[in-house]
């Protein structure tokens, strides 16, 4: 779904779109960045579920959708803004299931331990392991990817595969820019070793939100009544587009240092073939 044409910067969806029956959205970025909520988002949501609009929340969280879900309870986002909410990390979790007892590398903070859980697959340290599960970085508040580039180059060297949870690179938390497991898999692969990713971009997350959007409506919904939402350049945008869907782009700090505007438009998406159906400030209906 190639768009040729200047990408239009939109105030609302609703005249935008109005054969638009579902919404496949991004969460973090898009709903709030981690401290604050971004109310204008969370009220198109919900304005749009009133019309008869399904919402499905896709994260590329790497943990299961009920801690995203408890998280969005404690930001105060409440539930009738969404049908269901859905993760890399329970995509994730589905292909673990084909590392059944595999020796596996854990890089990413103890949070993230619930993708392991109810799974046969021991943690160890880098030389036990036939496998890397990374869901992030240890620290990252104060961790690079290059603070992994030792441990990663003897991995590599190996040819250990590698899982990647998250395949975001960066995120804004709270108006901090900080790396996520995506930049370090990234590194990884620049040395050679091979990654899978689980989550956006990537076909099989799209998969499952469709049966997620077809529960909710009771029927299948067509790809062309779909909405791909986010602030990805490299996850939202690329991921919708090779589903079929028409996306929006929502501005970011992570990609944007001032207004957005035609030209930082142009400039963010060179490609045509990634370039997203419209654009706006801020999610609304």
């Amino acid at each position: 779904m190639t768009n040729n044409q200047a990408t239009p910067i939109l105030s609302r969806l609703s005249d935008f779109a109005p054969d638009a029956r579902a919404w496949i959205c991004d969460i973090w970025g898009v709903l709030h960045n981690g401290v604050s909520v971004f109310q204008p988002a969370v009220a198109a949501c919900r304005d749009f579920r009133a019309t008869g609009g399904r919402v499905v929340l896709v994260s590329n969280a790497p943990r299961p959708a009920a801690s995203v879900i408890a998280q969005l309870d404690a930001l105060g986002i409440p539930r009738d803004a969404y049908d269901a909410v859905l993760t890399s990390g329970d995509v994730t979790r589905d292909l673990l299931d084909a590392w059944a007892g595999r020796p596996t590398l854990h890089i990413g903070p103890e949070r993230d331990w619930p993708l392991f859980d109810g799974k046969d697959i021991p943690r160890v340290p880098a030389a036990a392991a036939s496998a890397i599960l990374c869901s992030g970085l240890y620290d990252d508040t104060t961790e690079t990817p290059e603070t992994y580039r030792v441990l990663l180059t003897a991995l590599a060297a190996r040819g250990v595969p590698m899982l990647c949870a998250n395949p975001d690179l960066k995120v804004d938390r709270g108006g901090r820019i900080i790396y996520c497991g995506g930049a370090v898999a990234a590194l990884y692969s620049e040395l050679g070793g091979p990654v899978t990713y689980a989550g956006k971009p990537h076909p099989a997350i799209y998969t499952t939100a469709r049966a997620l959007i077809a529960k909710a409506a009771g029927e299948t919904v067509p790809d062309s009544a779909i909405l791909a939402i986010g602030d990805g350049v490299l996850t939202d945008s690329p991921g919708g587009i090779a589903a079929g869907m028409r996306t929006i782009y929502i501005a970011s700090a992570i990609h944007l240092g001032g207004p957005l505007t035609t030209a930082t438009l142009a400039a963010l998406f060179p490609d045509p073939a990634t370039r997203p159906t419209a654009a706006m400030d801020v999610l609304a209906y």
